[in-house]
């Protein structure tokens, strides 16, 4: 069957620039002028015979036209990427996963070497990038900020958010719930923690790794939920990471709201302890998220199942 198509160049810097809404944008992502972008999109258009882009001086908005053509435009660039990665058959499979700093640090990487011993040949790269916790629990992820399968065909992502995130293979993986945890050395001596009424003489530290204040845990709730009265829930340091709370709560500095499924290797080595059976459900959940193009591939899937095998009977809780 003959394709009578322009250049796909064309369609690359329309993807771009669709994506962007910027020429500028686009041209700086394809390493060409901006003038070279509007005379790639022009000619796209006269091919075409319609009009792609709105132009105006505050910016750049998609036709109709343009609007219904950019995700299949998106997933046939999704798909030749993903067509080339499959005939590369001497590099060895390379898999890159992004996740958030403490789900990185306390959940995936203590059994990474369960899927490495699993998967020998596969060459994996773990980032961890605070970006990948929602912003605004209004407001969907743009899908420029979450992932370009043009950069490295075999990427998946790890968000902890709403699930909401447009035109991308979105998996949830689990729900996870909120617990007290502490030093156990608090547990111990005169003065110890009890009751959660004692803790009016401890300090309660705040984690603020969520931007979306309204989705962060709440003292005041958990506080509620333990039927515990008198308390300054607002009262204690605030720190923007949940490692460094972690670490604060570790070395006896007060007592912090952590993710149960983040702190349960610090429970078995008794680094941490968690005192009460009150737990609150997060209002946010973990999705494993990636392009529609690599979600077959044989390195995601093996991850993809790994991911399954590991979180077991939680999987799309």
């Amino acid at each position: 069957m003959a394709y009578r198509l322009p250049p796909l160049s064309t369609f690359r810097t329309f993807e771009a620039a669709a994506r962007q809404l910027s020429f500028k944008l686009a041209a700086a992502e394809l390493h060409v002028t901006p003038a070279a972008v509007s005379q790639q999109i022009k000619a796209l258009e006269s091919y075409l015979g319609v009009s792609l882009f709105v132009r105006r001086p505050n910016g750049l908005r998609l036709t109709e036209d343009g609007s219904a053509m950019y995700p299949k435009i998106r997933d046939g660039l999704d798909s030749f990427a993903a067509a080339v990665e499959a005939t590369q058959h001497r590099r060895p499979p390379a898999l890159n996963v992004t996740a958030p700093p403490a789900f990185a640090t306390r959940w995936l990487v203590p059994r990474l070497a369960r899927y490495s011993a699993a998967n020998p040949a596969v060459a994996i790269r773990i980032s961890s990038n605070p970006d990948n916790i929602d912003g605004q629990s209004s407001q969907p992820v743009p899908h420029k900020e979450l992932i370009d399968p043009r950069r490295d065909t075999c990427e998946v992502e790890i968000r902890y958010g709403n699930g909401h995130y447009p035109d991308l293979l979105v998996e949830k993986m689990l729900t996870p719930d909120y617990v007290l945890v502490c030093s156990p050395r608090l547990l111990e001596g005169e003065g110890a923690l009890r009751t959660p009424q004692d803790l009016h003489r401890y300090t309660l530290i705040h984690d603020e790794s969520i931007p979306a204040v309204d989705q962060r845990p709440s003292w005041r709730l958990w506080l509620k939920l333990a039927g515990v009265s008198g308390i300054d829930s607002e009262r204690g340091p605030r720190f923007s990471n949940s490692i460094m709370v972690l670490e604060a709560v570790i070395e006896g500095q007060g007592v912090a709201l952590a993710l149960r499924q983040q702190v349960e290797a610090d429970v078995l080595a008794e680094r941490l302890a968690i005192p009460f059976g009150i737990s609150m459900r997060s209002a946010y959940s973990y999705y494993l998220v990636m392009a529609k193009a690599v979600a077959e591939q044989a390195v995601v899937q093996s991850f993809r199942q790994w991911l399954r095998a590991e979180i077991g009977p939680l999987y799309g809780d």
